[in-house]
């Protein structure tokens, strides 16, 4: 496939994804939804009932997150910073991936698929339905796809490149398994927030997006509070208070449950809304259900700590300028294409390959 033949499949992909998400299934003369809103229907459920912490909310978060991205102008503007050959060998490019959020790892997918290489994907057990159902529309709207596009539930081997997503331990035998070969190995990364006192109510609702969107599973999920010394957390409490709903989650309920416990049998000092834990900790990731915090002094003490431990951070969220590279509240979950995980230029990397 050419390159622009692959961008008007994804658009019409992403066509297909907002039209389902809109609830649109009364359109005539549209085929493609006519043959798979059933079908789309279907492995939504059957994701949810796989993985209870895909709940049909944040798979529809997802889904309606990659109907805007999939979009012609948005694809070509990222891909109009790379030279991508028509012309490319295909590498067998080998992908592990992630199934702590639903689909977390299309992005590595679509970075291989436009590269002109061939994608052969592992799929986490937690995520093994959304994105081949995707690929299966994607693949009516163009077969060619089938050849570049290939899933396994075996360990990849004999491929000419990796990309690997796991936990710290995981990505410890990715990097050793895999030395011999190019490759990229992604372990746990957090987000965080920097308050100033300053926020408004809105400022919180939408810090409680950043917080509490898959549950807080994704490394993109804030996990720790930076805060000046001295600040009341009542206005953060009252911000949050429309999340409240979470804890009626079974699997939320039971971690908050837990935690809370834990933390009480060891005389913990800590601040406890009924439906998140506020616990003063200098660690960065935090268990479900938890927030940690720390003070701060000034602007210059935060952003040095933040740049020393830039190497476990995946975003910073605050509405203060003065804070380097960081995004405003609410934003977390909705990073562009051009906005890599941990940082490393995906593309850059497999247009190297050749």
């Amino acid at each position: 496939m050419k390159l622009q033949q692959k961008v008007n499949a994804l658009s019409q992909l992403g066509d297909y994804l907002n039209d389902f998400v809109n609830g649109k299934q009364s359109l005539s003369g549209n085929d493609l939804f006519q043959e798979f809103y059933d079908k789309t229907s279907h492995a939504v459920a059957y994701a949810e009932r796989k993985n209870l912490w895909f709940t049909q909310k944040n798979i529809l978060h997802t889904l309606t997150y990659w109907a805007n991205e999939l979009n012609q102008e948005k694809l070509n503007t990222w891909l109009a910073n790379y030279q991508i050959s028509e012309n490319t060998v295909p590498k067998k490019v080998g992908v592990i991936m992630a199934g702590n959020i639903p689909m977390v790892g299309f992005h590595d997918l679509l970075c291989v698929f436009l590269s002109g290489h061939q994608f052969n994907g592992k799929p986490a057990s937690d995520d093994a339905i959304l994105i081949p159902h995707v690929i299966e529309i994607l693949t009516a709207i163009a077969p060619e796809v089938a050849a570049q596009i290939l899933f396994s539930e075996q360990f990849l081997k004999n491929m000419d490149a990796y990309i690997g997503t796991g936990s710290n331990n995981s990505a410890r035998y990715f990097e050793y398994y895999f030395r011999d070969k190019p490759h990229i190995i992604r372990s746990n990364r957090n987000g965080v927030a920097v308050l100033t006192g300053n926020e408004t109510p809105a400022d919180f609702e939408k810090l409680g997006e950043d917080i509490f969107r898959y549950f807080g599973l994704g490394c993109r999920n804030v996990s720790k509070l930076y805060v000046p010394q001295g600040y009341n957390f009542n206005a953060f409490f009252e911000g949050i208070y429309p999340f409240f709903e979470m804890v009626n989650h079974n699997k939320y309920g039971n971690n908050y449950e837990y935690n809370r416990t834990v933390y009480l049998m060891g005389n913990e000092k800590l601040l406890d809304n009924n439906f998140l834990i506020l616990k003063e900790d200098k660690s960065l990731s935090s268990p479900i259900a938890v927030l940690f915090y720390e003070y701060y002094q000034d602007n210059e003490s935060v952003n040095n700590h933040l740049k020393e431990n830039a190497q476990q951070l995946q975003c910073i969220i605050t509405n203060d300028e003065k804070i380097i590279n960081a995004i405003p509240f609410g934003n977390s979950q909705q990073p562009a294409l051009h906005e890599y995980a941990d940082g490393f230029d995906t593309m850059r990397f497999l247009l190297e390959l050749n």
